[in-house]
């Protein structure tokens, strides 16, 4: 692709980031943390208002409009099933069990649905979006991702072409990130241990991919760092002692990802999910298996350093604490527990240590739940 055309593209996307038609000034309240019942009957989300100290109240649930897979612990085994928009104006949400996405409308802690279309595959779990693209990675039937061009009145219209399948029929494709300049879109494999990449072209369509092998045993997520690092956490090889680690990755022009800092342990079992602060300062990680939170320093280049003795946070006994989100002001980090059917608390510190701050409940203990955002 020359340099112009990359121009033209970057233009045309960036011209709806902001979703000017949708964006709404947040007054009140500081922010609102979000969380996804995956119900198999009628998923839905439910809202929470995020005061000035953290502290969370529950607010109102919200259809979808479409239907979870139900389940117990984890079942869509996935980072992204709900995702905010860059500017936090919209919510997307993936209905596995229906196979569609839904598009909220976001005011505080109050959703109003604008859109739901089907995911251009089967058993959708997880979406991404950058300007106007909106991709989603389905996980069913044969795995694939499908593009969708956002509009300003937060509909989504499949990009012809769009659909492009992964490296197998079957490849337990489990998360997707697009670069902070938006030129590739990174996929996750668990079953090949895999992270695909995918060159974005000029019209929203992907390049053919490129099927980079994981640094380490059990990859499940990747999560661009706003410094453009490619940071993937995976759990380890099987039969492993808390022998869960993250790698961080530069993206190469050729789609090939090049390690920066390889296989740094979170002394965690079952790590699984990560999150970056809004500053790019640092990225936590949850232990599920360890009921524990990792957090490493992102330097400049996308080297990575563990913060304290890398362990930072500690869930109640039992949490099975799984996805995990950051407020936009990159102070509070939030978990889903699905153990214990609560949203464990913790502040963020200058120096990236965490500090409790309790836990809010109103969840089911074991019930499904998947996904979690936070502004």
């Amino acid at each position: 692709m020359t340099r112009t055309a990359r121009f033209l593209l970057s233009a045309v996307l960036l011209v709806s980031t902001a979703l000017p038609a949708l964006s709404q000034t947040q007054t009140n309240a500081a922010g609102a943390v979000f969380v996804m019942t995956n119900a198999a009957s009628r998923n839905e989300i439910i809202a929470y208002r995020r005061n000035g100290s953290g502290s969370l109240e529950q607010g109102s649930s919200f259809l979808t409009g479409g239907r979870g897979s139900g389940g117990i612990t984890d079942p869509l085994a996935s980072q992204g099933s709900l995702t905010l928009s860059q500017d936090h104006s919209l919510l997307f949400a993936v209905n596995a069990g229906s196979g569609d996405i839904s598009v909220f409308q976001v005011q505080e802690a109050n959703l109003t649905l604008v859109d739901r279309v089907p995911s251009g595959g089967a058993a959708p779990v997880a979406v991404a979006q950058w300007g106007r693209l909106v991709y989603v990675v389905n996980e069913g039937a044969a795995s694939s991702v499908a593009g969708f061009d956002l509009g300003a009145n937060g509909k989504l219209k499949p990009i012809a072409g769009s659909v492009t399948f992964l490296s197998t029929g079957n490849s337990g494709a489990s998360s997707l990130s697009f670069s902070p300049d938006g030129q590739f879109l990174l996929v996750t494999e668990k079953l090949t241990n895999s992270i695909d990449a995918f060159h974005v072209q000029i019209n929203g369509t992907l390049a053919p991919i490129k099927v980079n092998p994981s640094a380490v045993p059990g990859v499940f997520s990747v999560l661009f760092a706003p410094n453009g690092a490619a940071l993937a956490v995976a759990t380890g090889p099987t039969g492993g002692s808390n022998a869960s680690a993250i790698s961080s990755y530069s993206v190469l022009a050729n789609g090939t990802l090049s390690p920066i800092s390889a296989s740094l342990p979170t002394l965690g079992a079952a790590t699984c999910w990560s999150a970056v602060t809004a500053d790019g300062r640092f990225v936590y990680t949850s232990n599920a298996g360890t009921f524990t939170i990792s957090g490493f320093a992102i330097a400049a280049g996308g080297s990575l350093t563990p913060i304290a003795d890398t362990v930072v946070g500690t869930n109640p006994a039992g949490s099975s604490n799984l996805d995990l989100a950051i407020s936009s002001d990159s102070k509070f980090l939030y978990t889903l527990n699905s153990g214990t059917g609560t949203i464990s608390l913790f502040g963020i510190n200058a120096d990236g240590t965490l500090n409790g701050l309790g836990d809010a409940d109103g969840l089911s203990a074991d019930a499904g739940f998947n996904g979690i955002a936070a502004f």
